[in-house]
């Protein structure tokens, strides 16, 4: 072989292996360097996830758990003291009104099926005297106490025997006026204490915005001080604001609603009481005119 053909072949052998390894990195994605007394790993074994710790810095706390622990009972008790008490005025004003509507519902149906009761005697034949007789003793609803009245201002009348002719205008003057008298403070009597379900449900929307503008105060203030708009920073003070303006809904609403019921029943039974007492002054009217003595 000749010298030239040997010299040939060294350069090819050369070549070869200096482009294996270029060949291979080019083939393979970038591998951390090996240290040359490392043990060779496999080329097909896959590279290790990092095991490093990374660190997260949180800023304004953890929303999720302010907001989770928003109730009731945490929003009184986070809440400004001015706030707590627009709370508390709100809840007793909401209990008395209900405690006004229960009562005035029960005492209108009494006085309903009492009143459907006694005009059903009234109208019945029974005698005026023996009617007076039984209930004048426990007239215990308004139209049994317009008609004792009437019947009492007659009695007396007819206390120095048969009145005379002239009498008879003054006699149905003091009837009248006796049984007129009597309903007007029977129905006093029965609109006591709406004025206060009308005040409810005016003042309580009011009060409850007063709470809700407070409030959003309060959250105004917070994200000042920290200069974190996050929820957690945030919706306390906002959840504090709506649950003022609920109370205040939850107490004007069933004071209104039940306000304008109650003033429509009582329209209607005063009208049923001014009816009956002219009916009644009309039959005493006709007696007198049998009775007088010319």
């Amino acid at each position: 072989m000749s010298f030239n053909r040997v010299l040939a072949a060294l350069a090819l052998t050369l070549s070869v292996a200096l482009a294996a390894p270029a060949a291979l990195a080019q083939s393979t994605p970038s591998a951390a360097p090996v240290d040359a007394g490392a043990e060779a790993q496999p080329l097909d074994a896959p590279s290790a996830a990092p095991t490093a710790n990374v660190d997260v810095t949180t800023t304004g706390g953890s929303a999720e758990g302010a907001v989770g622990n928003i109730s009731i009972v945490s929003l009184f008790m986070r809440a400004d003291p001015l706030v707590k008490g627009v709370f508390v005025l709100l809840v007793a004003a909401s209990l008395w009104s209900w405690t006004i509507i229960i009562s005035k519902w029960m005492m209108l149906g009494s006085i309903r099926r009492k009143a459907d009761a006694f005009e059903k005697v009234f109208w019945s034949g029974l005698s005026l005297d023996e009617l007076y007789q039984q209930i004048s003793a426990k007239a215990d609803h308004p139209l049994a106490t317009v008609f004792v009245s009437a019947l009492r201002e007659w009695r007396r009348a007819f206390e120095g025997g048969g009145p005379r002719e002239a009498a008879l205008v003054s006699i149905r003057e003091r009837i009248e006026k006796a049984m007129n008298v009597t309903v007007l403070r029977e129905m006093d009597g029965l609109e006591r204490q709406l004025g206060f379900l009308a005040t409810v449900g005016s003042v309580s929307p009011f009060i409850g915005l007063f709470g809700t503008v407070w409030g959003i105060m309060n959250s105004f203030s917070a994200i000042a001080a920290r200069h974190d708009t996050t929820l957690a920073v945030v919706a306390p003070g906002i959840a504090e604001a709506l649950f003022a303006t609920a109370m205040g809904l939850l107490a004007a609403i069933p004071a209104v609603i039940f306000y304008n019921r109650f003033v429509n029943e009582m329209a209607r039974y005063n009208n049923r009481l001014n009816g009956f007492a002219d009916e009644f002054s009309a039959i005493l009217s006709r007696q007198l005119d049998d009775k007088v003595l010319r």
